[in-house]
């Protein structure tokens, strides 16, 4: 069975280097929430030297709370920044060499996004003016927004904590984010086998993302799954 293993990169926590040998997808940052154009353009082309393929992470431009500030825009205002995005990441990347294959939104417009159809809607459709396909939770208003339209990519996070409706427990919360590796790797083979995920994450500005990411490949191969990009 193939498994993909992605991190959000390019955001200038600096674990980049480290991080592109080990996953086989990175979701970079497209310069609102955090990055700028010299550090997006390096991360793009260290993975073109790792064979990683790429996807774009657009976020709110909150570069203050490192995108994870939930806003209310209205639709054209949504759309816009979506498609400014996605587009500025698909230039760079093309002068790197490099295609991107999917989209998948950051932080709050994540969450939103699998929660809410409308703000997911709009991010569906920016990502079909370039017909990418879309990462976010399985069963989520994301997954329901991209059928019949794009496909859908189920995704399950190594390092952040689950309520019992399969929607990710709010950072403002105790306890939302998983510290032991171990851990991990349990949360992650549940995720696999019962939620059917098809990409698992390691966020790139966790200080334990190193380990992470080497603790879930080990255990992965160990157990016969091969790590491949699902695009």
């Amino acid at each position: 069975m193939f498994i993909d293993l992605n991190a959000d990169l390019g955001e200038g926590t600096g674990f980049d280097a480290e991080l592109l040998p080990l996953v086989t997808s990175a979701n970079v940052c497209c310069g609102l929430h955090a990055g700028g154009p010299a550090e997006i353009a390096h991360t793009l082309r260290l993975a073109h030297e790792y064979g990683v393929t790429v996807g774009a992470h657009p976020g709110y431009a909150d570069r203050e709370n490192f995108g994870r500030r939930e806003q209310y825009l209205a639709d054209p205002e949504l759309l816009a920044l979506c498609l400014y995005q996605l587009g500025a990441l698909d230039a760079v990347a093309t002068a790197c060499g490099l295609r991107v294959a999917y989209v998948k939104p950051h932080g709050a417009l994540y969450n939103q996004a699998c929660r809410d159809r409308r703000v997911a809607e709009l991010v569906v459709r920016a990502a079909a003016t370039f017909n990418w396909p879309v990462v976010g939770l399985p069963g989520s208003a994301l997954e329901a927004a991209c059928r019949d339209r794009l496909p859908f990519v189920p995704e399950g996070f190594a390092d952040r904590r689950y309520r019992s409706d399969g929607s990710l427990v709010p950072r403002s919360e105790p306890d939302a984010i998983l510290n032991d590796p171990e851990s991990a790797v349990r949360q992650v083979e549940w995720l696999i086998r019962h939620r059917g995920v098809r990409t698992i994450c390691v966020h790139g500005d966790n200080p334990e993302a190193v380990h992470f990411a080497r603790a879930i490949r080990d255990a992965l191969s160990a157990q016969g799954f091969i790590l491949k990009a699902f695009a």
